[in-house]
């Protein structure tokens, strides 16, 4: 699905502090016509004020901002606008600050040093319903989930124990971070059904959003890491 419905485009509020990385964000995804700035933040607070007013699909947030934080943020608006996917972008990599992205909600994870392709591929991934991590954060989390040992896989598998097979061919799918409408052409189900059995997935794991149950898929050993 491109856009928030046929023919509509990706609507986004965009927060940072700096003019400067603003603009610069902003020339970067009016590249791409489904994509639609409709709103500008300077701080996080600011930022969840125009989430609750414009209603956007994604909210693209800055982690270190004025008043409140981009990390505070993306979970406030999860909790107030839960149909608004939070997507933190930033400057810095550091394992503590990816750990509480994910841990608030967040949908995806972005470098502000990455690959500019990287910044809409995110957009739209997670616009689509998947989860997004730029490819220098995705390693740092499965390297940080191979050190974590057998008793991290043990406690994954536990956990997928709970789902029926077809449960776990979605959940090895949002693993790999494929889309509902992805999962659904693999799977030849219609993207309804992936839906139900994300919603599904999510309650059984006990997780917040499909970051979270992807993180699950990995140390389980549901998705090939090479």
């Amino acid at each position: 699905m491109d856009g928030d419905g046929a023919g509509n485009p990706i609507r986004v509020v965009l927060a940072d502090d700096e003019a400067v990385i603003r603009a610069g964000v902003r020339a970067i995804l009016s590249a791409d016509p489904e994509i639609d700035i409709v709103a500008e933040a300077a701080d996080g607070r600011e930022a969840i004020e125009l989430v609750r007013r414009h209603r956007p699909r994604v909210a693209l947030l800055d982690i270190r901002m004025p008043r409140l934080d981009g990390l505070t943020a993306a979970a406030e608006i999860r909790r107030l606008v839960p149909e608004t996917a939070a997507v933190i972008l930033t400057t810095f990599g550091e394992d503590d600050y990816i750990a509480r992205a994910l841990d608030g909600g967040a949908s995806g994870f972005l470098l502000k040093s990455g690959d500019p392709r990287e910044l809409i591929a995110g957009v739209r991934a997670v616009a689509d319903g998947a989860a997004y991590l730029s490819p220098r954060v995705a390693h740092r989390v499965i390297t940080t989930l191979r050190a974590g040992g057998i008793s991290r896989g043990r406690a994954a598998r536990t956990q997928i124990d709970t789902l029926t097979d077809r449960e776990r061919d979605v959940l090895a799918l949002l693993g790999a971070g494929l889309s509902n409408a992805e999962i659904g052409r693999r799977l030849f189900l219609v993207e309804g059904t992936v839906k139900s059995y994300v919603s599904a997935i999510l309650t059984r794991l006990g997780v917040r959003n499909r970051v979270q149950a992807a993180v699950i898929a990995h140390e389980a050993g549901l998705v090939d890491d090479d």
